[in-house]
């Protein structure tokens, strides 16, 4: 796959940068004036001593412990599974342990394979240093997968089960860590002259889109309501199908957001001007509409 050519892209930066001219010159007004700033905010939440809480690892941590209660009032709606949920609370508390470091592990390697890997073969040791960001979640959502099924065979328990537990609450963890990436002012979108573009540091003098709070809303809140509502009309009943609406609106929703998003500075456009994003997502959309086609042709149960 090759790169877009950089021609294309600084003719249509060109474009773009006249519009917002244009616009600007219209009502008399400096350029400045017309944009929303980027409220910088510092990415560390507060430091002890040698050590610092950052915003990012905050989101995790709060995404998975958030996600731990919600799972667990998940397995306690008799209703929901129509009748005992098939997993129990002890097996389920013991499973958070697994999907975190299926969370990591997963996300780190898949962001060192899919998007850095020369630079990671060259400097080996920073795989390791995950306080300075490089996250995919698309590792993490194999990492997520291989501790589902790892510790489900382990428990003797539904592996399809297990699975949607985790895909009805991952939607948190995803809107917590895109907040997250718009307070470190990273994973910017691409220029714009919407009204609500803002000017992000270290991202040039171009207004841009604010995909992070973009993908916050799809990926987070809008994936979240649309997950609860499968669970309240009856999707537990048959084990997989959280899980493949889970793949299947992720992989839109991230289609969708890589149309605004910046892509990685180091890969660029790829072929025909998709992104790494959307090369990603697509059997993930792929996987969730075979997996829900096949869960719908089992009975449900009773």
């Amino acid at each position: 796959m090759g790169i877009t050519p950089p021609g294309r892209k600084s003719r249509r930066v060109a474009r773009l940068t006249r519009r917002v001219t244009r616009r600007h010159d219209a009502v008399g007004q400096q350029m400045p004036y017309l944009i929303l700033p980027f409220p910088e905010f510092d990415p560390v939440l507060v430091h002890i001593g040698p050590f610092a809480i950052r915003w990012y690892a905050l989101g995790y941590i709060a995404g998975i412990l958030i996600g731990w209660i919600y799972g667990k009032a998940i397995l306690r709606s008799q209703r929901a599974w129509g009748g005992p949920a098939p997993i129990s609370d002890a097996a389920f508390d013991d499973f958070v342990l697994w999907v975190t470091l299926g969370i990591i592990l997963g996300g780190r390697l898949g962001y060192v394979l899919f998007y850095n890997l020369p630079h990671f073969l060259e400097h080996p040791l920073e795989i390791i240093e995950l306080w300075k960001g490089g996250m995919s979640f698309h590792g993490g959502f194999l990492g997520c997968v291989l501790a589902v099924v790892l510790f489900a065979r382990r428990r003797n328990i539904s592996i399809l089960s297990l699975g949607d537990v985790t895909c009805a609450v991952a939607p948190i963890g995803i809107f917590l860590v895109r907040l997250t990436n718009f307070i470190n002012g990273e994973l910017w979108g691409r220029p714009s002259d919407v009204p609500w573009a803002m000017v992000f540091p270290g991202a040039g003098p171009l207004p841009r889109h604010p995909s992070q709070l973009y993908e916050a809303a799809l990926e987070g809140l809008v994936l979240f309501v649309v997950l609860a509502l499968f669970v309240r009309f009856g999707a537990l009943k048959r084990p997989g199908l959280i899980l493949g609406a889970f793949a299947l609106f992720y992989g839109l929703a991230r289609t969708f957001g890589e149309f605004f998003r910046e892509p990685d500075p180091q890969l660029g456009f790829l072929w025909g001007g998709l992104t790494m994003g959307m090369l990603l997502s697509l059997p993930m959309v792929l996987g969730g509409a075979l997996i829900i086609w096949l869960v719908r042709r089992a009975p449900a149960r009773a």
